[in-house]
């Protein structure tokens, strides 16, 4: 039994050594065309340094309560993301057991048997390292048996430790993919949010300017009737007001659907879900930039592109290993006997060891293409993890210059809107001292609702695309 052991030990050790070493290449991170800063950052960027500005959940810096109570609940209702978190458990499950194949397989077995034969029949000779056990002779034989035995393929040649490697890549493509997966919800939360509050604010605008257009078809429909205007004053005024109406239902219908998504994103039945009216401020924080080789660690779709193609490189060593022979280990220790109550003496024990090794001679090219699948595979991983970050980089310009161009335009916006509703007021005095014709009032008030309207839009824009500039970001900006 020492001399077995011995020799099991030996084969184990030797197996070991050569499991030190791992076929196929070993991963190196592929370079990504990468600019030393944003081009579009260069005039825009706030002067304020980054680390004098709240690092905590990127949301918060629009001040909002309700935002805040919105986007905690994403965290855990969202189904997208629960089932995001199962992937990732299940590639996790999968690594503990890919690295489960590094260790031996142990089994216990036990059986018993009864067996019968002619009477000129002879016992059953069993015999083992312990000595021999006679049973039956007669019409029927027992026998009793139960063993220990383990099988172990040693990774001589690093198939398993590449294919662990490969499932640990695997796994963290499931972690990249679910913070991903948060960030996009929650910044699909967040521009949802903002919408319907710019619709809210619309609204008021909208019932305000029917109470404006309501006003001047009740002058307008009087001084007709008075002779002094003709009717068409009075068609005009009846006409904006009826296309505000409009306009207001049309508004009605939009906050409606803003407010089933954020249900459905905060993992509630529509039906079932309100979010009460509330004044918009248009908030917007200052976000620095950063530089562009802060994506590579911050973006979690970039960092998921980059564990693909360590998978992928990891499969090239498994592929490779095909052309290795394989090494099998069997061990076993246990006793036989014909009665139950002398099973376990020692004299009835029985032990076996022995090593297999299996090597393909022809397959014709089999192995060879499948090694060349692995590495086109690879290839394909590298060509997207690097259009993956040129695509970040195009995002975060992206949304730059239009953070950028939007602040110019908010400015310009608010002062055609002033000199409009100026006029507008200006007109209306004019129109009802008869100085001016209606048509001259209509265009007024339509220039001045259309710049109001305006106004309204784009500072939704500036704060949705502040939210889509921090995604692009990577969420936030830690480490900048």
């Amino acid at each position: 039994m020492r001399n077995a052991l011995f020799r099991i030990a030996s084969v184990s050790a030797l197996a070991a050594g050569l499991a030190a070493c791992a076929v196929g290449p070993n991963y190196v991170r592929p370079s990504a065309p990468i600019s030393p800063t944003f081009k579009e950052a260069a005039g825009w960027a706030p002067a304020a340094p980054a680390d004098t500005l709240d690092r905590g959940p990127w949301w918060t810096l629009f001040g909002d309560p309700v935002l805040n109570e919105l986007e905690a609940k994403v965290l855990v209702s969202n189904q997208n993301l629960i089932a995001a978190e199962a992937a990732y458990r299940q590639a996790r499950a999968v690594v503990r057991e890919d690295q489960a194949s590094l260790f031996p397989t142990v089994s216990l077995t036990g059986s018993g048997t009864r067996s019968g034969g002619g009477s000129g029949s002879s016992g059953t000779i069993i015999s083992g390292g312990g000595g021999t056990v006679v049973s039956g002779g007669g019409r029927s034989r027992t026998q009793y048996r139960a063993a220990i035995g383990a099988t172990w393929e040693p990774d001589v040649w690093g198939r398993i430790r590449r294919t662990i490697e490969a499932s640990k890549a695997n796994a963290q493509v499931g972690e990249a993919t679910l913070a991903a997966a948060q960030l996009s919800a929650q910044g699909e939360l967040a521009t949802d949010y903002f919408g319907l509050r710019q619709v809210d604010a619309a609204i008021e605008i909208e019932r305000a300017t029917i109470a404006d257009y309501q006003r001047s078809f009740t002058i307008t429909d009087n001084r007709f009737k008075a002779g002094i205007a003709p009717h068409s004053d009075a068609l005009q005024a009846q006409t904006l007001l009826a296309s505000a109406q409009a306009d207001l239902s049309a508004l009605v219908q939009q906050r409606a659907n803003f407010e089933h998504a954020i249900a459905v994103l905060t993992g509630q039945a529509p039906g079932s879900f309100n979010l009460a009216a509330a004044p918009w401020t248009p908030k917007i924080p200052d976000i620095p930039a950063g530089v562009p080789s802060a994506l590579l660690q911050r973006r979690p779709d970039i960092a998921a592109a980059e564990r693909r193609v360590a998978a992928a490189n990891a499969q090239i060593g498994v592929q490779v290993s095909a052309y290795f022979p394989s090494l099998t280990l069997t061990g076993s220790y246990g006793y036989a006997a014909a009665e139950l109550g002398n099973l376990f003496v020692s004299s009835n024990s029985l032990w076996s060891y022995g090593a297999s090794i299996a090597e393909t001679l022809i397959d014709f090219g089999a192995r060879r293409e499948r090694v060349h699948e692995a590495e086109a595979a690879h290839d394909q991983a590298v060509a997207q993890y690097r259009e993956t970050v040129l695509e970040a980089l195009q995002d975060v310009e992206d949304q730059l210059i239009a953070s950028r161009v939007l602040a110019e335009e908010t400015v310009l916006r608010q002062q055609a809107f002033d000199n409009a509703n100026a006029v507008q007021k200006m007109l209306n005095n004019r129109y009802q001292a008869g100085q001016v014709s209606y048509t001259d009032v209509v265009t007024a008030q339509i220039t001045a609702y259309q710049a109001q309207r305006t106004l309204l839009q784009t500072a939704a824009q500036r704060q949705s695309t502040a939210v889509a500039l921090i995604q692009s970001l990577g969420g936030g900006w830690k480490g900048l």
